[in-house]
C-alpha cells in the first residue's frame, strides 16, 4: 500500500467493536509490573555469561600515548582485557549517509581520542563486580590537544549544513529584509538553549552471542534495522549474519536512535571468547558515550502591522555538532508552518566542536525552536497591546506559509479555543504583578504546539490459527509508548477479534521489517502496515466464506454479510491462514502539509524574595488524528508535558568549557522535574481523522506535547512578575537578577 490518495472509509472508521481509541491498559503491563519482561540486560538466553565493563576516556581529545592492562589481567575473574592494541579489525567510522544510525562505528580501533567518555579499553570477567574491580586498575596515560568545546567561542568556525531530516537548512519567501525594516511594529529577541543529556530509566545495553558466523544481540535499541546495519557494517559481515532483538525498552527519546561502544563491544568480545558476553553503561557514562540534544542560540525577528498581522517572520538557529558528525538541531523548522506571513527566512548554522556527537532528542527542532519562536510572540503581543490568543488567531494560514499545498487537517484554532475556555483565560490579567497571593505573583501564560506527521516505510506479517489466534510480526519497538497495545487493538478490531486472541511480537530483526519507533512515526508506521496486511486476510477470509470482502463485517470471532456468519477459526482450518502488508509514502506527503498541533496553558506563582518559579496548574490540547488508545496517548503527551517543564525550569547540562565535559553527570546535579514539581495536568484531544496522513488516519504524539510547553511556563512567568527571560532554563538566580534590573 501507497499513500498516494486519501485513505477511503475503512473498518477503522466502522470500529464495530470499539476497540479503537478504548482507554485499555497496557498488554504488557502485567509482566513489567511483575518483573517477568526481560530487558536487555536481563535476558537470560543464554547460559553462563561473561560480564563486560567498558573503561571511558578522560579527556576530550588526544591521543593515547600508554595504556597499561598488566594488572587488569592478572585480576580475580577475568578473561580478556581489550585495548585498540588488540581489537579485532573492524570497518572504519562511517558517512552519514541516508541512514545516519546505519554507518560503521569501530570502538577501540586506533589510538586517537574524539570526545570524552569514547571507550578506551574493554574489560570481561566472569562476573560483573570482577569485570568493574579490574576496569579499576588499568592505567591510560594521555597526550591531550587542545579542542573546541564551547560553541560561543568558537561562532566563527559555524557552517551551513547539508539537507537534514527536516529539509533544507536555510529557507526564504518574499524579501524579508524589506518587510521587517518597513514593519509598524518589530521585535527582535536572542535566545539561548543548553545542552541537554537523556536520562532514560533502563541504560544503555547489551547481550551477544556467536552461533557459527551469525551473531543475536539483544540490546536497548528504538531502529531495529539501523542497528543491524550498523553491527554488520562495523564488523564488515553480511546484514544476514547479524540478528538484534529489542524486545522491551525502557525509554528511548531519541537516544536509543544508534546504538554504542556497549553493542558493539559485546559483539567483538562474544566472537572472540566464543562466550556470552552482556554490558551496560553506567549512569554517568550515559551522558558522555551517548548523544545529547545541542545548546541552540537562536534570534528570533517579527514584523508585524499596527493590527497585529504579521508581515516578516525570521528565525535563525546557530547549533552545535560533533566534528565527525553532520546532524544539527533544527530549531527553525516549525517556524516555517505556523503562522501566515508573506516574507519569510529562516536560516540554521552548525559549530562543529569536539564533543559527544549530539543528535535527535525528543521532538528535536520544535522541542527548542519553539521555546524561542512562542516566546517571541508573546513578546509582540505586549508591544501590540494585544491578547496572546488574538495574535495568534489573527496570523492563521489559509495553507501551509512555505510550501503552497493544503493542510491535511488542521485544527490549531480549535486547540486555542478549547484551551482558553477550559483554562479560564478571559480571568487572566494582562498587566504583570497584577495578582498577588501572599509573598507570590500569579501569572497565566499560553503557547502553541506543531510537531510535523511522518510516515515510514513498514512490512507486516499475520496468521490465524485453527484456534482463532492471531499472530503478527514485525520488527518493530515499544519504547515505553504502547507499541504493543495500540497495535493489538487495531489488529483485534480489523479481524473482529477480542484482545486476548490477538499475539503481537516485536522487536526482532528475523521479523518483518519496519521503521522502528523515533520521530512520533512508530504507531502510523507500523500500525499502517499491519492494518494492510490484516487487511488482506480479512479479504481472503471472506472469499473463503463466499463474503464479499466489500460488506463483509467481522466481529466477535465470526464474519458475516448480515445473512451468513462463519467462525474465523473454522475458516483458517488447521492449516492456519497468513498475510503480508506494508506501507510507503507516498503522494500525499508532497499534496498535503501534515501537522499535528495543540496548544498549552499554563499558572506560575513566583516568589517575590526567591524568585523561586511553582508550576500551579497546566492544561494541553491536542489535534492528532484519531487516537488508537486514549490513556496511552494522553500517557505520551503528560510526559512530553512534564519534559517542557524541565526544559523551562531545570534542564541543563553543564559543560566545563576547559575539558569539553559535563559536571553534572548524574541525576544527582543534572536537574529533571521530581513529583513535588508536578501538579496534576490535564490532556485533552479533539476529534480528528486525517484520511491523507495513512490508512489508521493518525498522527504522532510522542513529542507534540513538549513542543512549545517550556515556552507557555515562560510567558506566565512574565505575567506574573514582568521578568521576560530568554535564557532557559528559568532558574531563580535569573528570575531574581532581573527582579533587581
Amino acid at each position: 500500500m501507497k499513500m498516494d490518495s486519501p485513505s477511503p472509509h475503512n473498518a477503522l472508521d466502522d470500529n464495530f467493536q470499539g476497540l479503537v481509541g478504548k482507554p485499555i491498559d497496557r498488554i504488557e503491563g502485567p509482566l513489567k509490573v511483575c518483573g517477568l519482561a526481560p530487558y536487555a540486560y536481563e535476558v537470560d538466553e543464554f547460559e553462563q555469561p561473561l560480564y563486560g565493563w567498558i573503561v571511558d576516556s578522560r579527556i576530550a581529545l588526544g591521543t593515547l600515548r600508554d595504556i597499561d592492562t598488566s594488572a587488569a589481567e592478572k585480576a580475580p575473574g577475568v578473561v580478556h582485557v581489550m585495548t585498540h592494541r588488540n581489537a579485532p579489525k573492524q570497518a572504519p567510522w562511517g558517512e552519514s549517509g541516508r541512514d545516519r544510525f546505519a554507518r560503521a562505528r569501530p570502538q577501540l580501533h586506533d589510538d586517537q581520542v574524539h570526545a570524552c567518555g569514547q571507550p578506551v579499553a574493554f574489560v570481561v570477567a566472569q562476573t560483573l563486580e570482577q569485570a568493574r574491580a579490574a576496569a579499576h586498575l588499568i592505567r591510560v596515560d594521555y597526550a591531550p590537544r587542545n579542542g573546541a568545546y564551547d560553541m560561543a567561542r568558537h561562532l566563527a568556525d559555524a557552517v551551513t549544513p547539508a539537507e537534514g531530516d527536516s529539509g533544507p537548512a536555510d529557507s526564504a519567501v518574499g524579501d524579508f529584509a524589506g518587510a521587517f525594516a518597513g514593519a509598524a511594529v518589530r521585535v527582535e529577541s536572542r535566545f539561548t538553549t543548553p545542552n541537554q543529556c537523556h536520562a532514560q530509566m533502563e541504560p544503555h545495553a547489551a547481550l551477544a552471542m556467536w552461533d557459527g558466523d551469525r551473531v543475536t544481540v539483544h540490546c536497548s535499541a528504538q531502529l531495529l534495522q539501523s542497528a543491524r546495519k550498523c553491527l554488520a557494517a562495523t564488523l564488515a559481515v553480511p546484514q544476514k549474519n547479524v540478528r538484534i532483538v529489542s524486545r522491551y525498552i525502557g525509554g528511548g527519546f531519541g537516544g536509543k536512535l544508534p546504538i554504542y561502544g556497549d553493542v558493539i563491544l559485546a559483539a567483538l568480545a562474544a566472537r572472540e571468547l566464543g562466550r556470552p558476553v552482556k554490558v551496560a553503561l553506567t549512569r554517568q557514562q550515559m551522558f558522555h558515550t551517548t548523544t545529547h540534544r545541542s545548546e541552540t542560540m537562536q534570534r528570533v525577528r517579527l514584523g508585524a502591522s499596527a493590527d497585529g498581522r504579521l508581515l516578516a517572520i525570521g528565525h535563525d538557529a546557530i547549533v552545535h555538532g560533533g566534528r565527525r558528525d553532520d546532524f544539527y538541531e533544527s530549531a527553525a523548522v516549525q517556524t516555517r508552518t505556523l503562522y501566515a506571513g508573506e516574507n519569510r527566512l529562516t536560516t540554521h548554522r552548525r559549530v562543529p566542536l569536539d564533543m559527544p556527537v549530539a543528535d535527535s532528542m525528543r521532538a528535536p527542532g520544535e522541542a527548542v525552536g519553539m521555546l524561542a519562536l512562542e516566546v517571541a510572540m508573546d513578546e509582540l503581543s505586549e508591544v501590540l497591546g494585544l491578547d496572546p490568543i488574538a495574535l495568534r488567531l489573527a496570523n492563521e494560514p489559509a495553507e501551509d506559509p512555505e510550501k503552497h499545498v493544503p493542510w491535511s487537517t488542521r485544527q490549531f484554532r480549535q486547540c486555542i479555543e478549547e484551551g482558553a475556555k477550559r483554562f479560564g483565560w478571559d480571568e487572566r490579567r494582562p498587566t504583570p504583578r497584577a495578582t498577588v497571593r501572599g509573598r507570590q505573583w500569579i501569572g497565566i501564560g499560553m503557547a502553541a504546539a506543531t510537531r510535523g506527521n511522518l510516515l515510514m516505510p513498514s512490512t507486516c506479517k499475520v496468521r490465524l490459527d485453527g484456534a482463532g489466534v492471531l499472530t503478527a510480526q514485525m520488527a518493530m519497538t515499544d519504547i515505553g509508548t504502547g507499541s504493543y497495545t495500540v497495535l493489538t487493538q487495531v489488529a483485534a478490531e480489523m479481524l473482529g477479534l477480542p484482545i486476548d486472541q490477538v499475539r503481537m511480537q516485536l522487536g526482532d530483526t528475523d521479523f518483518p521489517e519496519t521503521a522502528g519507533s523515533g520521530g512520533s512515526f512508530g504507531a502510523a508506521s507500523a500500525g499502517s502496515a499491519l492494518f494492510d496486511a490484516c487487511q488482506n486476510l480479512r479479504d481472503a477470509l471472506a472469499r473463503k466464506a463466499g463474503v464479499d470482502p466489500g460488506h463483509a463485517v467481522f466481529r466477535a470471532g465470526h464474519v458475516g454479510d448480515g445473512a451468513r456468519s462463519f467462525r474465523l477459526a473454522e475458516l483458517a482450518g488447521t492449516t492456519g491462514m497468513e498475510a503480508r502488508g506494508e506501507i510507503k509514502p507516498g503522494a500525499m506527503e508532497k499534496k498535503t502539509s501534515q501537522q499535528a498541533y495543540g496548544a498549552h496553558f499554563a499558572e506560575v506563582a513566583v516568589d517575590m524574595d526567591t524568585g523561586e518559579v511553582r508550576l500551579l496548574r497546566m492544561l494541553g490540547v491536542f489535534a492528532a488524528g484519531r487516537i488508537l488508545n486514549r490513556k496511552t496517548a494522553r500517557s505520551q503527551v503528560l510526559g512530553g508535558m512534564i519534559w517542557g517543564v524541565g526544559a523551562a525550569l531545570f534542564e541543563a547540562a553543564l559543560l566545563d568549557p576547559r575539558h569539553g565535559t559535563y559536571v553534572n553527570h548524574d541525576l544527582s546535579e543534572y536537574h529533571v522535574p521530581a513529583h513535588a514539581d508536578i501538579p496534576a495536568l490535564e490532556a485533552v484531544f479533539l476529534h480528528e481523522v486525517d484520511p491523507h496522513a495513512n490508512p489508521l488516519k493518525i498522527k504522532g504524539v510522542g513529542e507534540l506535547g513538549i513542543s512549545g510547553a517550556g515556552a507557555a511556563i515562560g510567558n506566565a512567568i512574565y505575567n506574573a512578575c514582568g521578568v521576560r527571560l530568554r535564557d532557559f532554563p528559568f532558574t531563580l538566580d535569573k528570575v531574581l537578577a532581573g527582579l533587581d534590573d
